[in-house]
């Protein structure tokens, strides 16, 4: 995927400032968040904590606030920094830095533990380009997988390194069967997949879609309906089956790769690459 250019994450900044991204599970796994790694650092020393959410312009996060945090917080005029770390693809050491913040409010976090708050920050700073990238990519493609939802990529060994994908072969469940499967197109919304199997027998059957990623140990699963089908010329076993997706069940992991793949290579090349693949399976 591109490097991102100055201009691309001033776009970002200007676009996305003050809109929030929660730090669930899942964007902990896409983002590559270090949670061992993240504290907040005040007069010197270091408190662990847990980031809720962040934004361009501030966060949340939930600290233990005892004694000694509390008394640093009134001497420092509750300046801080959090500092952020993810870890890096290929590099040993992670991608680590600090956001100089001002602890605007105090909350608790739960009424069992005094202790355990919620704590507001407010970015005193402009913060680091790497923190704007990182949740500006994960917005834009939650933006795009709404305008660019049908936007399809031919699924060929090129896409297939560029997306980072193991193959295009992989396991469809419909209605709790596994079957295999070749997937001959994906987009934001849904994918196009050759099966075996009787077609009007599929068609509006649930579907969980399995794909197998380089960097991963755990596939992405996708679940959806099958809405249709085509039949595949001179086969009568098998048919290219069109999965629409259960929008709420796409990982923010799956449209990152997408995302990344069409900001890279954008609609023309997309269109010239699917008017090649029909050529193709004309000639077939």
């Amino acid at each position: 995927m591109p490097v991102t250019t100055s201009q691309q994450i001033a776009y970002y900044y200007n676009q996305f400032h003050n809109v929030d991204v929660t730090f669930t599970r899942e964007v902990i796994q896409a983002t590559a968040l270090f949670p061992k790694q993240v504290y907040l650092k005040c007069l010197g020393y270091h408190w662990p904590c847990v980031i809720y959410s962040s934004s361009m312009t501030g966060a949340k996060i939930i600290a233990n606030v005892n004694d000694a945090l509390t008394a640093a917080l009134r001497k420092s005029n509750n300046l801080v920094s959090l500092r952020f770390s993810f870890t890096q693809r290929d590099k040993a050491d992670p991608l680590s830095f600090f956001v100089s913040a001002r602890v605007a409010g105090v909350s608790a976090y739960n009424s069992d533990n005094k202790q355990l708050n919620f704590l507001t920050l407010q970015y005193t700073q402009r913060p680091p380009d790497d923190l704007i990238e990182i949740l500006g990519l994960l917005l834009e493609a939650n933006i795009n997988a709404k305008r660019r939802r049908e936007e399809r990529i031919v699924v060929t060994a090129d896409s297939l390194r560029k997306l980072g994908l193991k193959g295009k072969n992989t396991i469809a469940i419909i209605e709790g069967v596994p079957r295999k499967c070749i997937i001959r197109d994906l987009s934001f919304g849904g994918a196009k997949l050759i099966i075996v199997g009787l077609a009007k027998f599929l068609v509006n059957k649930s579907v969980t879609l399995r794909i197998e990623t380089e960097d991963q140990e755990e596939p992405l699963e996708i679940s959806g309906t099958v809405i249709r089908f085509e039949p595949v010329e001179g086969r009568e076993d098998i048919s290219a089956f069109a999965i629409q997706y259960d929008e709420q069940s796409i990982p923010v992991q799956y449209k990152l790769r997408i995302n990344g793949y069409l900001k890279a290579y954008g609609k023309t090349h997309l269109h010239q690459q699917q008017q090649e693949h029909s050529d193709s399976s004309d000639q077939q």
